[in-house]
């Protein structure tokens, strides 16, 4: 009786702090959405800053902007819907994000525009291995992983 008395207060607890967000969403950048005025980081996940480079075939590309127009053909003016459990440093609700039954963060990852950001999170990471393995998006070619890119610049 004590354990389901224990189970029953951190799953309250737990869904007391989730918060759930939905709309139609602006696109900022490939792991950054706006819904109503709210600030939305994909959980999980790390995708190309705008202004990045990547390379195939020796030519240049904008890797950041593909990934964001990637996420805006995924999600063209369709309702979606996010569940936060908490914010990060910037005030951003960090959240994993639904279109339909398409979880959006694993997407992002699965199809190469966006990495595993394995530093917060394990989950995406057989996404990003087969990403990886079928040299899809960012994989096709060479770029620099996103967070080093921002260190450096």
């Amino acid at each position: 009786m004590i354990k389901i008395i224990i189970i029953l207060t951190l799953f309250l607890t737990q869904s007391l702090q989730s918060q759930e967000l939905s709309g139609i969403p602006k696109i900022i950048d490939g792991d950054t959405i706006h819904i109503k005025f709210k600030k939305i980081r994909l959980e999980g996940i790390d995708a190309p800053e705008v202004k990045q480079k990547c390379t195939i075939n020796k030519k240049e590309y904008l890797c950041g902007v593909n990934a964001k127009n990637e996420l805006k053909k995924k999600l063209r003016k369709k309702v979606i819907k996010c569940y936060s459990h908490n914010k990060d440093k910037y005030k951003r609700y960090l959240a994993t994000c639904f279109v339909g039954e398409t979880n959006i963060n694993k997407w992002m990852v699965k199809n190469g525009y966006a990495l595993a950001y394995r530093r917060y999170s394990k989950i995406y990471i057989k996404d990003e291995e087969f990403a990886k393995k079928n040299n899809l998006g960012l994989w096709e070619g060479s770029f620099i992983n996103p967070e080093k890119w921002r260190k450096l610049n």
